[in-house]
C-alpha cells in the first residue's frame, strides 16, 4: 500500500515519503504548515489514492477527546425512564459512537482525519494518547472493549497555534509542508487551471511571490487564495499588461483574493504613495 499522489493532488517527494513512512510505522501522521497549504486536502487524497474511506473529525475549541470515542446520553435514558420505554432497559441504546469508534469498528481499512488538532485544549491530544497508540478503549457504560478491525491510518493536521505535549509527537511521524516553490506551484496550478497561458500565469506567479516577500506583511497569501486569484483573473479574461501595476497604485488587480485584512492593503497603499513621491 502505496501513496504516490493522485492526478488532482500535487505531492512532493518529501510528502509522498512522509505519507508512506507512518503508514509503514503504523503511527499518526502529524502534518504542520501554513494555513491553505493542503494540509486536509491531503488526507482526502490519499483515502482517494489508496481507495479507502475517509472518517473526518473537525475539532473545535470545545472539542473533547472523549466525544471521539463515544458519548453517553444520560438525559435521554433518564425521559425514557419516567416515559415507561423498554428501551431503557439496554445502556447500549444511548451511547453515540465517535470517530474514533466509527473508524476502528469498519470492517475495512479507513483514513482518519483528525482536523486542527492545536484548535482544542491543550490537554485534548494527551487524553487519545493510550487510544492512538494501542488503537483500542473502554466503555464503561457496556463493560466492553472497542478494538480497531483494521488498523486504521490517521492523518491529523495542525496550524501550529499552540504546541502539542512531547508525549503525543512521541507518537506520531511528524512532515512540515513548505509553501511550493514557483515550479511547483506551476504544477498544483496546472491541475486547477489546464491550459492557462503561459505568459499570464509567469506574470501572475512573479506578483503573487513579490506580495509574498514584502516585508510587513501581516498575512501572506497561501495556494487556495493564488488559486481563487487566477480563477478570477481567467474569469474577468485578463492578460499579462492588464496585471501590470503603475505608480498610481501598488496593489495588484482583484486584490481582494490575495490580501485578507485592511492592515496589508494599507501597506501597499503606502508604497505606492512613497514610490509616487520619490
Amino acid at each position: 500500500m502505496k501513496f504516490t499522489g493522485t492526478q488532482d493532488y500535487v505531492a512532493t517527494d518529501d510528502l509522498t515519503i512522509a505519507v508512506n513512512a507512518a503508514v509503514t510505522l503504523e503511527r499518526p501522521l502529524l502534518v504542520k504548515g501554513e494555513p491553505g497549504t493542503g494540509k486536509t486536502e491531503l488526507a482526502r487524497q490519499v483515502a482517494s489514492g489508496l481507495g479507502l474511506r475517509m472518517i473526518e473529525w473537525n475539532i473545535k475549541s470545545t472539542t473533547k477527546a472523549q466525544q471521539g470515542l463515544y458519548e453517553y446520553d444520560a438525559v435521554s435514558r433518564l425521559r425514557d425512564s419516567q416515559l415507561g420505554e423498554e428501551r431503557v432497559h439496554d445502556v447500549a441504546n444511548y451511547i453515540r459512537k465517535g470517530k474514533l469508534w466509527e473508524a476502528f469498528s469498519d470492517d475495512e481499512k479507513v483514513v482518519l482525519l483528525i482536523d486542527e488538532i492545536d484548535k482544542a485544549d491543550i490537554e485534548f491530544p494527551n487524553d487519545l494518547l493510550q487510544e492512538l497508540d494501542r488503537m483500542e478503549f473502554y466503555v464503561y457504560e457496556t463493560g466492553e472493549t472497542i478494538r480497531a478491525v483494521n488498523r486504521p491510518i490517521v492523518i491529523i493536521t495542525s496550524n501550529n497555534e499552540k504546541e502539542l505535549p512531547d508525549a503525543f509527537l512521541r507518537r506520531c511521524f511528524f512532515h512540515y509542508i513548505r509553501f511550493p516553490e514557483p515550479d511547483v506551484m506551476r504544477k498544483i496550478v496546472e491541475v486547477h487551471h489546464p491550459g492557462i497561458k503561459d505568459a499570464l500565469l509567469t506574470t501572475a506567479l512573479t506578483q503573487f511571490y513579490d506580495i509574498r516577500e514584502q516585508q510587513g506583511l501581516k498575512k501572506k497569501p497561501s495556494t487556495s487564495e493564488v488559486l481563487d486569484w487566477l480563477k478570477l483573473l481567467l474569469a474577468e479574461d485578463l492578460t499579462p499588461e492588464d496585471l501590470k501595476r503603475d505608480g498610481a497604485s501598488a496593489l495588484p488587480k482583484l486584490h481582494g483574493a490575495l490580501l485578507k485584512n485592511e492592515q496589508d492593503v494599507h501597506l501597499f497603499e503606502r508604497l505606492a504613495f512613497m514610490a509616487r513621491r520619490g
